[in-house]
């Protein structure tokens, strides 16, 4: 990146050569990804390069899209090939939020009949999560999500406990049917880098889709990246230069 004024110019770093060579592998990853996913996941491959975007980005995504199109295949998949702990909460309206966060129990020492309270993780605690359909809960639920997805951290009582990293949540929106959803609230939708919306795949990819389907079992799917290198790999998107234009 050059920037230039009236007396002076000012030319960007040149990038280290590790950073170089990550950058490359990020590319290669992403290709790979995109090969192995393509074993179970037939199309849709703008949206798996956006939620690879947001993944890299440490971002969130909110997929909109009627049943059907294979948004839990493609988290599950997504998790196989990233070699990350996977969980699938289906949101309904009778769901609290200690259903996602986890809650407290009282446990008894057998041997000295002493009490004492023991905190039993829900299903948030995770790396990847599915929070499928999110609009069918009330906000006060959906609000449970909100620590975890900005600070990667949630507090229950008086004691706070970190989120594995990385941390990634995809929710499922339906766009279609009304009755009985809530809107979700300005500041969850914040919460999500990407917004995107997932359309019926055209008639040749339905056909790749029944001859995958209706065969034998499904392909085995290759880990591509393990939790070290995709936390060195986020760190060096963090790292990359942006010029001013972009900012503002």
């Amino acid at each position: 990146m050059i920037q230039e004024s009236e007396n002076t110019v000012q030319t960007a770093k040149e990038p280290k050569i590790d950073e170089v060579k990550a950058l490359a592998e990020i590319k290669n990853a992403h290709k790979k990804i995109l090969s192995e996913i393509g074993k179970v996941f037939i199309g849709q491959t703008k949206v798996v390069e956006e939620v690879l975007y947001a993944l890299f980005a440490q971002g969130h995504v909110l997929l909109i899209g009627v049943p059907g199109l294979g948004k839990t295949l493609l988290v599950n998949s997504l998790a196989q090939l990233l070699d990350l702990a996977f969980k699938r909460v289906q949101f309904t309206p009778d769901l609290m939020p200690s259903d996602i966060i986890g809650t407290e129990i009282i446990e008894e020492n057998m041997k000295t009949g002493d009490r004492s309270f023991r905190f039993v993780k829900g299903p948030l605690f995770t790396q990847i999560l599915l929070a499928d359909e999110i609009n069918r809960t009330p906000p006060k639920t959906q609000a449970a999500l909100l620590q975890a997805m900005q600070e990667r951290k949630i507090t229950s009582g008086n004691t706070t406990y970190p989120l594995a990293e990385p941390f990634f949540v995809l929710a499922t929106q339906n766009p279609i049917e009304q009755e009985g959803t809530y809107p979700l609230p300005e500041a969850q939708l914040d919460r999500f880098m990407f917004n995107v919306r997932m359309e019926y795949p055209p008639t040749e990819e339905e056909v790749a889709m029944v001859r995958a389907t209706t065969g034998g079992a499904m392909a085995n799917l290759t880990p591509a990246l393990d939790q070290k290198r995709i936390l060195e790999l986020q760190e060096i998107v963090r790292r990359v230069p942006v010029s001013d234009r972009v900012i503002r």
